[in-house]
């Protein structure tokens, strides 16, 4: 019965840790993955480092990207941060 008292507070330590930690973090990485994987020729994104770039294709790891009228481009799809939405 000691021993149960002793580890009773670990399992309550690991299982707030649990739900204010580790599952919105995978919920978050769900989320984004379902993100890029539904990014289509056209959509707008932002990347990690700001710009706003067009998808022009999809490939397998990559995304074409027009970043201007005249700059074309790869982009790791690691690097998507978000898909960008126009304030109109």
């Amino acid at each position: 019965m000691e021993m149960l008292t002793q580890i009773l507070p670990f399992v309550f330590l690991i299982a707030i840790m649990y739900f204010v930690i580790i599952r919105p973090q995978q919920q978050q990485a769900k989320k984004h993955a379902e993100m890029l994987t539904s990014l289509t020729k056209g959509d707008k994104v932002v990347t990690n480092g700001g710009l706003i770039v067009e998808i022009k294709k999809v490939e397998e790891g990559f995304f074409a990207v027009k970043f201007n009228n005249d700059v074309e481009g790869r982009l790791v799809k690691d690097a998507v941060a978000r898909k960008y939405e126009d304030e109109a």
